[in-house]
């Protein structure tokens, strides 16, 4: 089963944890044992995991923040250094590219054949170890780094397909996760010309207000690339069932993302463990957005498996990113078709995508 991913924080994790993607998880932990900070020693993502779990096209972020309370590597004192924080995690896509380990996505045509390629490498698996380039399509994780509306153009020439429009806390164009802020001064504007360009919105890590007030003046595509349901795990940071449905009735998709913290009620990061929150949990989010729909065309998978963490804060049976692959046999338990399935590992993901990576 194909399967495509809609977060994933790749070029953050090379730049700034100095880790080579192209090795395997276990030598980047190998390299790691010892070392001191999140996810140190324990982390799930690498090249060839997402090559071996069939992860042929993953949503690849571009992630630095400007929010005036400055984080080392990643929330920056000033705006400059976003933008050159993210264009520097932009040329590590464009640099993997130029070496044959991926391929960037910017249109539907791109996105069709590489599909084909994967899907024909599939059929024929002759060869077992030499996968096609794993597809990326670029998302930028909080929109801080873009200068104002007018650079909207120069980013997506550049070949940024997706925005978030905030991430952690008060953003420039937005209220994010664990602020109650809407729309900022400069949020209306960069949404307009989103829109004119054709940009997907990512609504992950919008606050409530910042949710409802950019819903309603974006009329382009929209998507949650990694989010949870509140109904089952009650914090801000996982989306209403009211919020849920409303992505749902603009043909939007929502990716499952893993952080357990995010799975389930009471996981308290640095505090409490994972032990007992399995993948069958995601299931349930997977299952509780089906259940809203009433159908399957709105579920993926948004795993963030990468983002700040590793094994501690991942799933207990939880190895690698290959481990994607249990979620068909998982999902089968429940009840769902095949075409249930091929909808929610990489179906829903692509079609949205055609309304994205649009023309040649």
């Amino acid at each position: 089963m194909l399967i495509i991913d809609g977060h994933l924080d790749l070029a953050w994790n090379a730049l700034y944890y100095d880790r080579d993607l192209r090795a395997s998880v276990f030598t980047i932990r190998t390299q790691e044992a010892g070392m001191v900070g999140k996810g140190r020693a324990v982390g799930t993502v690498a090249l060839p995991e997402m090559s071996r779990g069939r992860v042929a096209l993953c949503f690849a972020t571009l992630l630095a923040r400007n929010t005036g309370h400055p984080v080392p590597q990643l929330d920056f004192p000033s705006v400059e250094q976003a933008y050159a924080s993210a264009r520097g995690q932009l040329a590590y896509y464009r640099g993997l590219e130029q070496t044959g380990e991926i391929r960037v996505i910017t249109d539907s045509n791109t996105l069709d054949s590489h599909v084909t390629e994967w899907e024909t490498w599939e059929r024929n698996d002759t060869l077992p170890d030499s996968y096609p380039p794993l597809g990326v399509v670029i998302s930028m994780e909080g929109a801080d780094p873009v200068f104002g509306p007018e650079s909207l153009q120069e980013w997506w020439d550049a070949g940024l397909r997706l925005i978030g429009i905030t991430h952690y806390g008060l953003g420039r164009y937005a209220g994010g996760t664990a602020t109650e802020e809407g729309l900022s001064e400069l949020g209306p504007a960069l949404l307009t010309e989103m829109e004119r360009l054709g940009y997907g919105l990512d609504l992950t890590h919008c606050s409530d207000a910042a949710f409802w007030e950019a819903l309603e003046l974006f009329n382009g595509p929209v998507l949650a690339s990694h989010n949870n349901c509140r109904a089952l795990v009650p914090h801000q940071r996982q989306f209403s069932d009211e919020q849920l449905k409303a992505i749902i009735e603009r043909d939007g998709v929502l990716g499952a993302a893993f952080d357990v913290w995010m799975l389930e009620p009471g996981f308290i990061k640095g505090q409490t463990t994972n032990a007992g929150i399995a993948l069958s949990r995601v299931v349930d989010h997977i299952d509780h957005v089906c259940q809203l729909a009433g159908n399957s065309h709105h579920a993926a998978i948004g795993s963030d498996l990468d983002g700040l963490f590793g094994l501690e804060q991942s799933p207990c049976d939880f190895d690698t990113i290959a481990d994607l692959q249990r979620l068909p046999a998982m999902l089968a338990e429940r009840g769902y078709t095949d075409a249930d399935i091929a909808n929610i590992m990489h179906g829903n993901w692509l079609r949205f995508l055609h309304s994205t990576c649009r023309g040649t």
